[in-house]
């Protein structure tokens, strides 16, 4: 565990092992979110860096754009995913409320 200083525009300095761990490397990019009262820090993870692993779920011919597309609405859900799990079961029994009068409403 480390200690660190927010300047007074909001900034952080990342410790260099957790960089080194978390593989954070000059200019990387991180997702910022907060999770039960607490910040999380997350690297993203560059999309061109994975095309050899991607591969098999990529149908041959399919475009660039299609790809993008697939993989902004997966990080979509996945934080709608991350969201739910962060609220109190009466929050749950809202927003699952709201979403059965929305069904009825189609």
């Amino acid at each position: 565990m480390y200690t660190v200083s927010i300047t007074s525009q909001g900034q952080i300095s990342i410790p260099a092992k957790i960089r080194r761990e978390l593989g954070f490397h000059r200019s990387s990019k991180a997702i910022v979110s907060i999770e039960k009262g607490k910040m999380v820090v997350e690297p993203v993870v560059d999309f061109m860096s994975l095309k050899g692993s991607l591969h098999r779920y990529v149908k041959k011919g399919m475009s660039l754009d299609k790809i993008i597309r697939m993989e902004e609405k997966a990080w979509e859900e996945a934080a709608v995913e991350r969201y739910l799990k962060s609220l109190t079961p009466q929050q749950k029994r809202i927003v699952d409320k709201y979403r059965k009068n929305l069904k009825k409403r189609r």
